[in-house]
């Protein structure tokens, strides 16, 4: 059983690490709360911008020379927002860990955030946001996401046009001074390391940091209900939300569990009934999507405008019909399905350095394999199909984008 080692450093920091056996790469991720919940009102896409700003010169090196110092390493890496973190990953050569843990680590103590930088990250930022008009279903689960969560817990990771275009250095640096703080942060690893050797490289670099920031709240109630988008295209793109167990829930894996049922590859529900039976869709799936405190069940289609009305409909009647009852035959597909997803998450060292990240947020403590695996196989079809009886999907909220408004 692999070990997974943690310590509690006094300004607030967490540092995990998980050994891989046999593995000669390292992953490193860190989550920062500097999330899209965490902007100030009328700078949406402060999270977005700082995730390129930090990338670009650190530790007194501008962006050429930190960039390259990492590239002659082979330090793959990369930033990306949540709604509650902003994220930056690395994955590199276990033995390179000495040389490059200060490079990637100035960039969230030291990032430069300099002037020069500026226009270059906002226009990036403002071709990401032009760039939704080509990916329509990236922009109707945007907008599922913002009418079925409460503000400021909806927002999009790309921001908001207005916002980014008025977007001054001083905000982003304010910003950035706000919540890259250790009280909240986490810092995992998973791969090949010496536990000892990474506590005092860690300790040297961060011991000393300080400060610490609120946790956003929300600000009333979701819009939830039905919103559509005009679109004059022969496409039609559906998104679907209603409310799940939260994640920290103790029946979150059997909500998970009812979740491949519905969508756990070709042999789930919503191909069988929606695309392989009627022909109606080209894409659907669902998924669970669970946070701290809230959890929701997420389902996506996108079908022809004349096949639009009725996919949605046979589509919806699928999630509801999850709760009269699951057979024996897809259980099990669903539960081995999920086991296989877990095997191949214990052979990438990346994949590791974030499931204990999200662990440590979530749960409070990072989980093993071996951990999760027994609660895949304390799932059974009784519980299953108790809980699903139990957890009919309430209102739904629906998303559309296309010629023409659908009936719900």
């Amino acid at each position: 059983m692999a070990q997974i080692n943690r310590q509690w450093f006094s300004n607030g920091l967490v540092l995990l690490a998980e050994s891989v056996p046999g593995a000669e790469s390292l992953a490193m991720t860190m989550l920062v709360p500097g999330g899209v919940a965490m902007e100030p009102a009328g700078q949406q896409g402060a999270a977005a911008m700082l995730s390129e700003l930090i990338c670009r010169g650190a530790g007194g090196l501008n962006a050429r020379e930190h960039s390259d110092a990492l590239d002659r390493l082979g330090v793959e890496r990369s930033t990306s927002v949540e709604i509650d973190h902003l994220c930056l990953g690395a994955t590199m050569i276990g033995a390179h860990l000495d040389t490059a843990l200060p490079l990637l680590l100035d960039m969230v103590r030291q990032p430069n955030l300099d002037a020069e930088a500026l226009e270059p990250t906002r226009d990036l930022a403002l071709q990401s946001l032009d760039a939704l008009a080509d990916d329509p279903q990236h922009r109707v689960m945007l907008s599922l996401r913002g009418r079925h969560y409460p503000a400021p817990f909806g927002r999009s990771p790309l921001g908001c046009r207005e916002d980014l275009a008025a977007m001054s250095l001083e905000d982003l640096q304010k910003f950035w001074h706000r919540v890259a703080v250790p009280s909240g942060s986490i810092l995992a690893f998973a791969g090949d390391f010496d536990w000892t050797r990474l506590q005092g490289k860690v300790s040297n670099h961060l011991g000393d940091w300080t400060g610490s920031c609120e946790a956003p709240q929300s600000n009333g109630p979701p819009l939830r209900g039905v919103v559509h988008e005009s679109a004059q295209t022969t496409q039609v793109h559906i998104a679907v939300a209603y409310d799940a167990v939260p994640e920290r829930h103790e029946n979150a894996m059997l909500q998970k569990a009812a979740a491949s049922v519905l969508s756990g590859g070709m042999s789930g529900r919503l191909f069988t009934e929606v695309r392989e039976k009627r022909g109606l869709c080209y894409a659907v799936f669902a998924m669970y999507a669970g946070h701290r405190d809230r959890g929701a069940m997420l389902g996506y289609a996108g079908t022809t405008a004349p096949r639009a009305q009725e996919t949605l409909d046979v589509m919806t009647a699928e999630l509801l019909r999850l709760s009269s009852g699951i057979e024996p035959d897809e259980f099990n597909r669903a539960i081995v399905g999920m086991k296989s997803r877990l095997v191949m998450q214990g052979e990438s060292t990346g994949a590791r350095a974030g499931a204990i990240a999200a662990d440590q947020y979530i749960h409070g403590a990072p989980r093993s394999l071996d951990e999760l695996s027994a609660e895949i196989d304390a799932v059974t079809l009784e519980r299953l199909n108790a809980f699903v009886r139990k957890n009919k999907p309430g209102e739904m909220t629906v998303a559309t984008t296309g010629p023409e408004k659908l009936t719900v």
